[in-house]
């Protein structure tokens, strides 16, 4: 297992939101936590980053306890882009590499993978010049280029219209293979967990708990196949709604 979750509870003052819990992600491995608004599911993402300490419970990656923000284990990439409009493109994606004394490092690597992330030519350019989607892209680009084996994917597309959406969806499937990430994507679209996922955890209740867990590993995944998951779709649904 690359990721370990054990036991995990937390509370925000008097309300407990999650409690006791456990799920495990192998390596290379693409998982979807999929469950209602206000459910729990980016607090887990918090906990695992370290921006949220639990009350109980533990996370280990390759076997080894880890805990608390900086462990460098974990790429954070929210929903919203958090671009700096007064830098350029280049110098959004590459500010890990300046963080941490590697800036011509990381530009090299971000100059390589700029044609695959679809920004080539857009190096100097300025966030309010790029579309959304693009501009998605080049924070994912930033997060990819941390040292960081597990992304944690909060809903990255969620600003996005469905057009959009669907694009950089079917743009991220292209890329799995290359990234060769372990992810955990937090979202509430049935379609974005079914289309990118190896697994799916549900994650429903007060306090939350994981009620199933749903295999989805298929090669060559198309639209097509996304379409003709109807009775999956609806499956799911009764799950999270708890029908």
């Amino acid at each position: 297992m690359k990721l370990e979750v054990r036991g995990l509870s937390f509370a925000y003052g008097p309300k407990m939101v999650l409690d006791n819990l456990s799920f495990r992600v192998e390596a290379g491995e693409f998982v979807s936590i999929l469950g209602p608004s206000g459910c729990g599911k980016s607090t887990v993402l918090n906990l695992l980053a370290g921006l949220l300490r639990p009350a109980a419970g533990e996370v280990l990656v390759d076997g080894a306890r880890v805990d608390g923000a900086g462990n460098g284990r974990f790429a954070y990439m929210p929903q919203d882009d958090l671009l700096f409009p007064w830098k350029t493109i280049l110098q959004n994606v590459c500010l890990y590499g300046k963080i941490h004394g590697t800036e011509p490092a990381a530009r090299e690597q971000a100059l390589s993978h700029m044609a695959a992330f679809g920004l080539a030519g857009y190096e100097n350019a300025y966030p309010g010049d790029l579309s959304g989607g693009m501009r998605q892209r080049a924070a994912f680009l930033r997060t990819a280029l941390c040292s960081a084996e597990i992304l944690l994917l909060d809903e990255p597309f969620g600003a996005l219209d469905v057009i959009s959406r669907g694009d950089m969806q079917d743009w991220l499937l292209s890329m799995r293979a290359d990234l060769g990430r372990t992810a955990l994507l937090v979202t509430h679209d049935i379609d974005e967990a079914l289309y990118l996922s190896d697994r799916i955890l549900i994650l429903r209740g007060s306090p939350a708990q994981i009620v199933r867990e749903v295999d989805v590993r298929k090669a060559g995944k198309t639209r097509q196949w996304l379409y003709d998951q109807g009775a999956l779709k609806g499956e799911i649904h009764r799950c999270i709604k708890a029908e």
